[in-house]
């Protein structure tokens, strides 16, 4: 059996830029997707006011409720920001 021998960087290179162009070394893409869920933990009595509001909005689930919110609130956030922007560059003569 043959022992493994590590290759260097600059060989791995060498070996991908000899093949790049030969579909034959290469197999099938591998087709990769970033999850879409991430956890937060909320307190018990802000999940709660947060599932009575997603109800009262018709949302289909408090998840998707949340994602609106926090979405709406970034969304604000970052145009406040570009407008405190703007008005110190034009404070500050820019």
């Amino acid at each position: 059996m043959r022992s493994k021998t590590r290759k260097s960087e600059p060989e791995i290179d060498g070996e991908v830029i000899k093949e790049a162009d030969d579909n034959g070394a290469w197999s099938k893409p591998i087709r990769v997707r970033r999850s879409k869920n991430a956890a937060l933990s909320l307190p018990a009595e802000v999940a709660s006011r947060a599932a009575f509001f997603a109800r009262l909005h018709r949302e289909r689930s408090v998840e998707d409720w949340i994602n609106r919110i926090v979405t709406e609130r970034i969304d604000t956030e970052e145009a406040a920001f570009a407008e405190l922007k703007r008005e110190l560059g034009l404070a500050n003569g820019n």
